[in-house]
């Protein structure tokens, strides 16, 4: 597995082992709503998450990209790269297809309009 530095700016941690069970699909969205366009979420798990990799691929399309870093029993690892450039979900709601920007104003993800 790669190696996150504290230098490296455009990667962020999410470790999901550590948050319950009910908020966790809650908490990776709103984690993913406040990356900015090139900026990667690192997801740790303990298990395969496609439940919520199909959320997120029907909620934002193209708009995350899905990268796993290591996909071995009981350690998952996968970069979520937030790509403002590709085709949002078809159908999508314009808040919830405008990931990125966080809520200092003009995000378009819609939490703070």
């Amino acid at each position: 597995m790669e190696e996150i530095t504290m230098f490296d700016n455009a990667v962020h941690p999410f470790d999901a082992r550590g948050v319950a069970k009910r908020f966790r699909h809650a908490a990776i969205f709103g984690a993913l709503e406040s990356l900015e366009d090139g900026e990667v979420m690192r997801f740790v798990n303990d298990h395969d998450p496609l439940p919520l990799l199909g959320q997120i691929q029907q909620r934002y399309g193209n708009q995350v990209g899905i990268n796993y870093v290591a996909r071995e029993p009981g350690n998952i690892v996968i970069d979520f790269t937030i790509q403002l450039g590709a085709p949002a979900a078809v159908g999508a709601p314009a808040a919830a297809a405008a990931v990125g920007g966080g809520c200092g104003g003009g995000g378009g993800h819609g939490c703070c309009s």
